[in-house]
């Protein structure tokens, strides 16, 4: 009888250890938590990735997630990264992509393991096609200190006034800083706001440590070299996203530069085809140093290298004429500044009466001001001809591309309360290039 009630206690512990292995709960996992949830687009605008960290392996990256209820899942991957700081400290990153979803749907999901689960989230996915206005915020420039305008983006995000974000470089200043502490705390600091919308990045120079590690880790974008560029149509639009660092870091190899020029080429190219200009007419270039700025300490502008390039190769001004772009978004200066149609340091109005309807060159606009510990930006005395609206006040941009035609854009003032300061209708009958002799 002894035998037979040890036998039968040996056989039970043994299918509990077998139930521990299959659930993974033998592996050690103290610090296995999801943390710093954010997403953006993927392949197509259905296809939404989502990505988190955790200290520790979960040895598994889950997404649960559904119309109401999690009633569906989905798996990826994680990859172990290492901080280039003295302490090496590690953490996984998760990705997992929730692939053809219901276009104008909203979701509910939770990310993590059998070891523990975020919060819950939700989001939207956009319409279908090209009919329907985008809504975007655009900035730059925000810290995990004085961030003066994450409480109105996220308040803005959770009403559901944002379809997507444009952070155009320089994050938490600087992700790397305190061996990556600094750059956890403003990815948790985000959450709120970038696990609800599609966070759509570009690097800026405060990423530029250990190579940009900290910024290609943390960061999901669409494409095989999101870390530097990347495009992604939404609703009447062709977004671009570029790297204007490989210009100025350049310790990393001139083979950087070319490629992206190289690539930079083929996809405005490809976007200006009649099929595809036609269904999405907007051309939206970000990146983060600007081409032209007024700041009386800027010394990139100087420089000019985006503009007429390095050793007299792979200048980008030329490409913005070349294939009709029509807006371009930077950040860097801590401010905010609204060009005239611009081209070759030479303002090129639609009409005297409306300088933004049929413009004869792009629009650029920097968006610096959402708030960092380095403060306000200052302008020149004298600012040059082609500014037509400036203000160095903490705030962020809003876009609404409503048809192919109207795209309209404003600043709001943080430090007014939430104020609108500047606004332009950008609006455009035929989108192609520019006829600039």
């Amino acid at each position: 009888m002894n035998l037979l009630i040890i036998s039968l206690l040996l056989g039970l512990s043994s299918a509990l250890d077998f139930s521990k292995v299959k659930l993974g709960l033998q592996h050690k996992c103290g610090d296995c938590q999801p943390q710093q949830v954010h997403i953006a687009f993927g392949e197509k605008v259905n296809d939404i990735v989502v990505t988190w960290s955790t200290f520790d392996d979960t040895l598994e990256s889950i997404v649960e997630y559904g119309e109401g209820i999690m009633d569906r899942q989905a798996t990826g991957s994680s990859k172990l990264f290492v901080d280039g700081g003295w302490l090496k400290r590690r953490q996984y990153i998760h990705t997992v992509t929730l692939r053809d979803l219901k276009f104008n749907t909203s979701y509910v999901y939770h990310v993590g393991s059998v070891y523990g689960w975020s919060d819950e989230f939700w989001f939207r996915t956009v319409p279908a096609g090209e009919a329907w206005p985008v809504r975007a915020a655009l900035y730059g420039d925000m810290g995990s200190a004085n961030a003066q305008s994450l409480s109105y983006l996220q308040e803005e995000a959770q009403r559901g006034h944002f379809d997507m974000i444009l952070h155009v470089g320089d994050f938490a200043y600087d992700m790397d800083s305190s061996n990556a502490r600094v750059g956890d705390e403003f990815m948790r600091q985000v959450e709120p706001l970038a696990a609800m919308v599609p966070y759509m990045t570009c690097p800026g120079n405060h990423e530029e440590k250990y190579n940009f590690s900290n910024y290609a880790a943390r960061f999901s974008m669409p494409g095989r070299d999101s870390s530097l560029f990347y495009s992604f149509d939404v609703g009447p639009v062709h977004f671009v996203s570029i790297s204007t660092e490989v210009y100025y870091f350049t310790q990393y190899g001139l083979k950087l530069i070319s490629n992206q020029y190289d690539w930079l080429r083929e996809d405005l190219d490809k976007a200006n085809l009649p099929e595809n200009r036609s269904k999405r007419p907007w051309i939206v270039l970000f990146g983060h140093r600007p081409m032209y700025c007024n700041d009386r300490f800027d010394r990139d502008c100087q420089r000019e290298y985006t503009r007429f390039g390095l050793h007299g190769m792979w200048a980008i001004e030329p490409l913005l004429k070349e294939y009709g772009v029509d807006l371009v978004i930077w950040a860097h200066d801590h401010l905010y500044e609204r060009s005239f149609p611009l081209y070759d340091n030479k303002v090129y109005n639609g009409s005297t009466e409306h300088p933004y309807v049929n413009p004869g060159a792009p629009v650029h606009i920097i968006t610096g001001s959402a708030g960092c510990k380095e403060g306000h930006a200052h302008f020149q005395k004298d600012p040059a001809a082609w500014s037509a609206f400036r203000s160095s006040d903490y705030g962020y941009t809003r876009l609404v591309a409503h048809n192919k035609t109207h795209i309209y854009m404003e600043q709001v003032n943080v430090e007014q309360k939430g104020e609108v300061i500047d606004s332009l209708w950008l609006i455009k009958n035929q989108h192609k290039p520019y006829d600039i002799k």
